[in-house]
C-alpha cells in the first residue's frame, strides 16, 4: 500500500499555472471611449484586450505598427519597374551582339545610333524616377516624433 500512496495517480488535463491570474476587474465605457479603446488596441498589436489593458496600466511599452499602404504600393510598383529596367538592359546587350553579327559595320552603326537615342531617353526617365522617389521619401516616409 505504501508504494501506491507514493505513486500519484495521473488525472490528466492541463498542468496548473505557476502564477494564475485570478483577480478580475470590470469597467464600462461609453461609445466614444470604446471606439478610441478599440483603435488603440488595434494599433498596439496586442494578442488580446486583457494583455493590452495590463500593459497600459503598468506602463509597459506598447508596440504600435502603422502600415502605409500608399508607400507599400509605391515601392511594389517601383520594384517591378526596376525589374523591367534590368530586362531591358539584358535585351540591350543581346541586340548589340546580334547587330554586329548579322549586319555590316555601317548598318550596325546606324541601328546602334538609334538605340543610343532611346537609351538616353530611358536614362533621363530613370533620373526622373529617382528624383520622384527621393521627393516621395522626404514628404511621406519621414518619421515624425
Amino acid at each position: 500500500m505504501n508504494g501506491q500512496e507514493k505513486k500519484k495517480l495521473n488525472k490528466g488535463g492541463r498542468s496548473p499555472k505557476v502564477n494564475p491570474a485570478v483577480h478580475r476587474y470590470v469597467f464600462r465605457l461609453t461609445d466614444e471611449e470604446n471606439a478610441k479603446f478599440l483603435t488603440l488596441f488595434e494599433a498596439s498589436g496586442a494578442d488580446n484586450k486583457a494583455q493590452f489593458v495590463t500593459s497600459v496600466l503598468f506602463q509597459k511599452p506598447i508596440k504600435s505598427v502603422k502600415v502605409d499602404m500608399a508607400a507599400m504600393d509605391y515601392y511594389t510598383r517601383l520594384t517591378s519597374l526596376f525589374a523591367q529596367f534590368r530586362a531591358v538592359g539584358v535585351n540591350y546587350n543581346q541586340v548589340v551582339k546580334i547587330l554586329y553579327r548579322n549586319f555590316s559595320e555601317k548598318k550596325a552603326a546606324a541601328y546602334l545610333f538609334k538605340l543610343e537615342k532611346q537609351t538616353a531617353e530611358m536614362a533621363k526617365l530613370c533620373r526622373e524616377i529617382m528624383e520622384l522617389t527621393a521627393e516621395f521619401e522626404t514628404k511621406y516616409l519621414t518619421k515624425s516624433k
